[in-house]
């Protein structure tokens, strides 16, 4: 050991391990950017330090439709008790006054001349029962007003009106909670991944769009946005920068007929954010892209929107959608089971800025992936028959380890026979 450390200096030893640690490259993971809207279409956004509070309460209806639904329970809950309870005490305060406690529930008495307001209330829970009676329209028979008061009567009419507010709008938030527009976009789906492939020999962004439902949205129209942080020449920094991003759609209008799963397709050109990126810097783009279907949903008449986004990473270049619409015995089926498949084609890695230049960058990518496909097919005939004729060599061989063998019998007369057996 003594020796093997002298012949290496420790100096050396050192210096070859750090040029050896400087070599290597380190793979450092990129700290993944915050999505602006999720795959299901929420937007990842929080508003924070909002001062002015009172806002929301100028709008009350919309604020209890955006409220959660266990909140929206409870102040449905709450308000309808409330109003009871305030209502029970304004009954028992006119049955104190009118001296109603002082005498026995005594119904259909015409000898008595003393008429109470409300006939047998004489305590808060009958006070209280009899609020539930007027503003819910139970009216069971035990108590009922008189002509008596007219304060009391004046009560009667107010309640009702209140209760009839009470009812008209916590009603018609939990209508307008369980009919919300974002409930018919559950059904509108799109493809996990969006893909870059030639379609009439231009680089496009596709992805696929459907509708689960047989009711068709009216007027749907599908728009799509770049969303990708930018600095001005001036200096300044945009955190969101919102581009929009053209459809390519052969109908004068952008509306589409979105009775079957449809492919919307972005062509690649002078005009789109993705001219300069090519397949090896996509990669490493910071960029999202928002696709937003709006339409009309055709029972309700309610407008609707549905949106999703995509990253750099589900973004497959080089890609197609298989086809999913088939015809069966006169009718179209549509197999969503395959709804998101892709399957890969040929494709210049390129981007559109150098594929506008240089055209023979298609022609020289079709016809590599024509060879390819040509070997490719070689290779399975060849080897179809290497199997077959290793098929039928095995079969001979089982075969000829059943022949018979042939066997010689000696006669009597001294003459050989040959007798197969």
């Amino acid at each position: 050991m003594l020796a093997r450390k002298s012949i290496i200096p420790e100096e050396y030893v050192l210096a070859r391990i750090a040029a050896e640690n400087l070599g290597k490259p380190r793979i450092r993971d990129r700290p993944r950017k915050a999505r602006f809207i999720a795959k299901n279409g929420a937007c990842n956004l929080a508003h924070k330090n909002i001062r002015e509070q009172g806002r929301f309460l100028q709008d009350i209806f919309t604020t209890l439709v955006d409220l959660k639904w266990r909140h929206t329970l409870v102040i449905f809950t709450m308000s309808f008790l409330c109003s009871w309870l305030f209502f029970a005490m304004v009954w028992w305060l006119v049955a104190f006054a009118h001296g109603d406690m002082n005498y026995p529930c005594v119904q259909n008495d015409s000898s008595s001349r003393w008429k109470p307001c409300v006939t047998c209330v004489r305590s808060f829970t009958s006070a209280f029962l009899f609020s539930i009676e007027v503003q819910v329209t139970i009216g069971f028979g035990g108590r009922m007003m008189t002509e008596e008061c007219p304060i009391a009567i004046t009560v009667l009419i107010f309640q009702n009106i209140v209760g009839l507010i009470i009812n008209a709008v916590m009603l018609g938030c939990i209508f307008m909670k369980t009919a919300q527009a974002h409930r018919r976009a559950e059904t509108l789906i799109f493809s996990r991944n969006a893909v870059i492939a030639v379609r009439n020999g231009r680089l496009c962004f596709m992805f696929r769009v459907g509708d689960l439902r047989k009711s068709m949205i009216i007027s749907a129209s599908v728009r799509i946005q770049v969303v990708k942080k930018t600095t001005t020449p001036e200096g300044e920094v945009i955190p969101i920068h919102q581009q929009d991003v053209p459809v390519d759609n052969p109908l004068e209008s952008n509306n589409i007929f979105l009775v079957a799963p449809l492919i919307v397709c972005h062509i690649i050109d002078k005009r789109s954010p993705l001219y300069d990126i090519s397949a090896n810097d996509l990669a490493s783009q910071d960029l999202e892209i928002i696709v937003i279907l709006e339409g009309v949903v055709e029972t309700t008449g309610i407008t609707t929107q549905a949106r999703t986004s995509y990253i750099a990473e589900e973004i497959l270049w080089g890609h197609r959608f298989v086809p999913i619409v088939t015809e069966e015995e006169g009718t179209y089926a549509v197999d969503y089971s395959k709804f998101g498949n892709t399957t890969k084609v040929a494709a210049p890695r390129c981007s559109a800025k150098e594929l506008d230049e240089k055209p023979s960058i298609l022609i020289q990518t079709l016809q590599k992936s024509e060879l390819s496909h040509q070997n490719s097919l070689r290779k399975r005939n060849s080897m179809r028959r290497n199997n077959s004729m290793r098929r039928n060599n095995s079969i001979r061989r089982n075969n000829s380890s059943f022949i018979v063998p042939k066997v010689q019998f000696m006669t009597p007369e001294g003459n050989q026979n040959a007798v197969e057996t």
